[in-house]
């Protein structure tokens, strides 16, 4: 079975999702919707889709269409997954998939429900680079986990949707939530937050965050810092330091290096993400190598067809969006505060 997939909104992350995807023979796409169907029809034409579509509803009643990827503004996130569901379409949506926790349970409630497949569009979690980070930790590589560093920084110019308050504009939304991620996956569910923040003060930001910073407690006095911001130069930066080594992969987010480093006992190596070959990655030195991509694609489209598991579900993505939640509160506010998890002191698979 191939999964077919139609695209909700005409972002520019969508034609990079769609690139990326290439000829899979797990997935494809076949449609797209926008609320202007001759921005719709520009998109098809572009990327060689067969549909478009003048509005979402349109698409969700696609009978051709198993499965849609949602790549909207932040705030319409939690409205078009449920929509999607009750209409009986898988789900992928891009990150954050929630800013609260009661709204990716309620998402993950209505996929219950409707017996369809959700999740998160963190990328990066996918990739193998990733899977042999995690595969490292949990065998002890570096001994006992004691700090996890992560930090991703862009720069975008005011008005930029990233920075629009009332669309979930904000640095901890847009790119904390990579963060927060990797915390979670390599150092377990928070136990308190601490952050500060700097304010954006452009036009249309309505106070969201230009810049953040935390510090996290973890389980077993573990602790946890990053930051973000979309006013500094391009950082992709995830160090994961034990009592015995430490960890760092050059680019963690993207994954388009391939390869991460390992120090330990005074010995530096850099491992190969993929040395078997399995996923054909491509060219580290290409700048629109979107593997990544192309990865999270295919396991999510194996998960619906039911020859794999989802990777990570519902306890994950509440309990990610409890962190967020947790970490931009304690940023308004200047105090610490404890997310609920549903498992505290884990990250769930």
């Amino acid at each position: 079975m191939t999964v077919r997939w139609g695209v909700l909104s005409t972002a520019a992350i969508g034609k990079v999702v769609v690139n990326a995807l290439g000829t899979s023979d797990v997935a494809r796409f076949v449609a797209v919707a926008s609320r202007d169907g001759a921005k719709a029809a520009a998109f098809a034409a572009e990327v060689g889709l067969g549909r478009s579509w003048g509005s979402y509803e349109q698409l969700l009643a696609d009978d051709e269409v198993d499965a849609v990827y949602i790549s909207l503004p932040v705030s319409m996130h939690t409205e078009w997954t449920l929509e999607a569901l009750r209409a009986g379409k898988h789900v992928l949506c891009e990150k954050p998939f929630a800013t609260r926790a009661a709204d990716a349970a309620a998402c993950f409630d209505a996929a219950q429900a409707a017996g369809r497949t959700c999740a998160e569009g963190l990328m990066w979690r996918h990739h193998p680079q990733t899977h042999l980070a995690r595969a490292l930790v949990d065998g002890g590589a570096i001994g006992r986990v004691v700090l996890v560093r992560a930090a991703l920084s862009v720069s975008v110019p005011p008005g930029d949707i990233r920075r629009t308050g009332r669309l979930g504009g904000g640095a901890s939304l847009d790119l904390g939530c990579y963060c927060v991620s990797a915390v979670r996956l390599f150092g377990g569910q928070p136990l308190s937050v601490a952050a500060a923040q700097v304010v954006d003060t452009a036009p249309g930001a309505e106070g969201s965050d230009l810049r953040l910073a935390a510090t996290l407690s973890l389980p077993g006095d573990a602790l946890a810092q990053f930051d973000v911001a979309l006013d500094y130069p391009r950082r992709d930066e995830l160090e994961v330091v034990g009592t015995e080594g430490r960890l760092r992969l050059p680019d963690p987010w993207l994954c388009r290096l391939g390869h991460l480093e390992l120090e330990r006992g005074g010995t530096f190596e850099r491992l190969p993400a993929d040395p078997e070959g399995r996923y054909g990655l491509g060219d580290p030195a290409d700048p629109d190598n979107d593997d990544a991509y192309r990865i999270e694609l295919e396991a999510v489209s194996a998960a619906i067809e039911g020859s794999a598991t989802a990777g990570f579900g519902r306890t994950d993505a509440v309990d990610q969006a409890a962190v967020i939640e947790a970490v931009r509160s304690a940023a308004a506010t200047g105090t610490v505060v404890r997310p609920p998890g549903t498992a505290p002191g884990t990250c769930p698979a």
